[in-house]
């Protein structure tokens, strides 16, 4: 008896020979929930991919840990044991950082910007050397003051800095700065500790470097920074030769940051504060996050819409097997096992279209990612939708379409094994009629 609504729920699914306004609508409630299902992986996927390359851009110049003084603006690296620090198991790279804001000046055209001091090693720390569009990764260069006369030595020339400056792509066209300028550009900050003067000198401090090139990173960080030699930017901040507003700290392959963040943070104590990515972009993260499941949310939200037509579909197929049920009722068979051939059809209905769902969004994603069908245009980062398939997002997919159109076949067939006594003797001299019927012939 318990295999025997398994048996007749697969009759009713897979042996449909006459072709019924209650088949249609089956077919048209499969083919939505596998619809919907592939829309959930496609887009989930997509969002990912989107998510990632996001996170890689702004890994490009954000690094793994971030040191920052928990009272103040500024400390002194000798507040800091360099030793211990670069001793921690999967430290690779500690580099100093001056960040202040800046105003800066290009033949007629002017800017606020964020200017980062950076030392040697912050291209090991995050790679922007990698990432520019136009020019070479030179911030400092050191020339001679007068050109070399055949019999000078060294010892005869004083040597001079000239300091280079690395522009978000849109600080760079905005100043109409072109490739192989030698115009320099003006660089003024608010002197400390004085009152706003009547004139720039005293009111700014000001230094000059050459346009060194670009970089395309995010829209964020091409709007608003400017990269220049930390030894440029404290000369006009006035600060020490070891003061610094911050420390980036490189992390080795395979090392987890939240592991080398709380051993940096057990280091330093409480006079700093230690930041990971996820906390020194934070409201992009939460939004990030947010819109994500959002997107879930609306997408779950036509899932529960496409289901609405399996309620349907199986409420019309109760209703159109009254006679069969009746049938099933004189035979013996109880209320509930009838009520569980038809869950079983539900459940075979929406477990067949999630698999098909699933299988067609995985196809859709693979091809994405193995071939860029759908293009994104020529003034992206990248040529075509990034795809990233994965699979927790089809572990939650599955879930949640089950879950739904479980919900849906428990409702559609709560009364499925009800009968009137009238209707059951009716099928049964029905059923007498045509067996004195048939023995007559």
């Amino acid at each position: 008896m318990k295999s025997l609504p398994h048996f007749i729920a697969r009759r009713y699914f897979f042996s449909r020979k006459q072709k019924t306004v209650i088949n249609v609508i089956s077919w048209i409630s499969l083919i939505g929930i596998s619809v919907s299902t592939m829309a959930l992986i496609v887009v989930l996927s997509v969002y990912n991919g989107i998510g990632d390359l996001t996170k890689g851009l702004f890994n490009t110049f954000d690094p793994p840990l971030l040191v920052q003084p928990a009272k103040g603006k500024t400390f002194h690296t000798a507040d800091v044991d360099y030793q211990k620090l670069c001793a921690i198991p999967g430290v690779a790279a500690v580099s100093q950082i001056v960040e202040e804001n800046a105003w800066i000046t290009y033949c007629h055209n002017e800017a606020i910007v964020l200017l980062r001091g950076v030392d040697t090693l912050y291209p090991r720390i995050t790679g922007l050397d990698t990432n520019l569009y136009e020019g070479s990764y030179l911030l400092k260069f050191t020339q001679p003051r007068k050109p070399l006369i055949m019999g000078d030595t060294l010892s005869d020339f004083e040597f001079s800095d000239v300091y280079y400056l690395l522009f978000g792509a849109e600080v760079y066209y905005n100043l109409g700065i072109r490739q192989a300028s030698n115009i320099p550009v003006a660089v003024h900050i608010p002197k400390r500790g004085t009152a706003l003067g009547m004139t720039m000198e005293e009111a700014f401090n000001t230094g000059y470097a050459m346009p060194g090139g670009n970089f395309y990173i995010q829209k964020d960080i091409d709007d608003l920074y400017v990269v220049a030699d930390i030894e440029f930017v404290r000369q006009l901040m006035d600060y020490a030769p070891d003061e610094c507003t911050s420390l980036a700290i490189s992390l080795d392959p395979g090392v987890k940051p939240a592991w080398a963040k709380q051993a940096v943070r057990e280091l330093l104590g409480d006079d700093f504060v230690v930041k990971d990515r996820y906390e020194q972009k934070p409201l992009y993260y939460k939004v990030f996050r947010s819109e994500r499941l959002g997107i879930y949310l609306i997408l779950s939200l036509i899932v529960l819409i496409a289901t609405l037509n399996l309620l349907a579909s199986l409420s019309l197929l109760v209703v159109d097997k009254r006679k069969d049920i009746a049938t099933l009722r004189s035979l013996g068979m109880l209320p509930a096992d009838i009520r569980r051939t038809f869950r079983i059809e539900g459940f075979m209905i929406s477990a067949f279209g999630v698999a098909v769902g699933l299988l067609v969004g995985f196809i859709i994603c693979f091809l994405q990612q193995q071939f860029g069908l759908v293009k994104m245009g020529d003034n992206f980062v990248v040529s075509a939708f990034p795809v990233s398939m994965r699979v927790i997002d089809f572990i939650i997919t599955f879930l949640t379409v089950i879950g739904i159109s479980l919900l849906a076949v428990l409702l559609a067939t709560r009364r499925a094994g009800e009968v009137s006594d009238k209707q059951e003797s009716a099928v049964i001299s029905e059923l007498l009629l045509s067996a004195k019927h048939e023995k007559s012939v």
